[in-house]
């Protein structure tokens, strides 16, 4: 994809997002504007704007250095929680990512607002339905709505996948896994 068909947010996995961490040595945490606008998450903690430069724009108020074990924490919870890690670039610079929003469907412009855009990840899912049992699991944590269960059979949806990984991350069977797109 050219330089200027990309948008600001694009989606990854939390292994992915972990490793952007890793590659940064300074770390910034604001209020993430969508939960401050709801004036409250039924999901997670407010201050989940991660940013890895300070001079970068924060999309709510409150922005304070953070340490590696406060980035970490900020991980543990999107783990815990299933929010879906949504990198942001700089958009001068669109090789370059300035930090991570962790997003939910209970309060984030992007689940709620359809004009909200956001570039899919580098991931897909592939399920595989011979094994799946049909809990339901990776639809309570899909909030793409890939994903459906109708008459007794699994139904993928992929042109509604973003490749989060969530789905893949809480299947008991382990029948989901995350594949390279394209």
């Amino acid at each position: 994809m050219a330089q200027d068909e990309l948008h600001m947010h694009y989606v990854c996995t939390h292994t992915e997002a972990e490793n952007l961490i890793k590659t940064n040595d300074r770390f910034w945490v604001s209020n993430c504007g969508c939960r401050e606008g709801k004036g409250n998450c039924a999901r997670s903690r407010i201050d989940v704007c991660m940013i890895f430069k300070g001079d970068a724009g924060a999309s709510g108020s409150g922005l304070k250095e953070i340490t590696l074990a406060g980035a970490g924490a900020i991980m543990i919870e999107a783990k815990t929680k299933n929010l879906v890690t949504r990198p942001f670039r700089n958009m001068k610079n669109k090789s370059e990512t300035e930090g991570i929003c962790f997003c939910c469907d209970d309060c984030c412009g992007y689940f709620l607002n359809e004009d909200e855009v956001c570039d899919k990840g580098r991931f897909i899912e592939s399920t595989d339905k011979d094994n799946c049992t049909l809990c339901g699991d990776c639809l309570e944590v899909c909030h793409f709505k890939a994903r459906d269960i109708t008459d007794s059979e699994m139904l993928v949806n992929r042109d509604n996948c973003y490749g989060c990984g969530l789905c893949a991350k809480v299947c008991p069977e382990k029948c989901v896994e995350m594949v390279a797109r394209g």
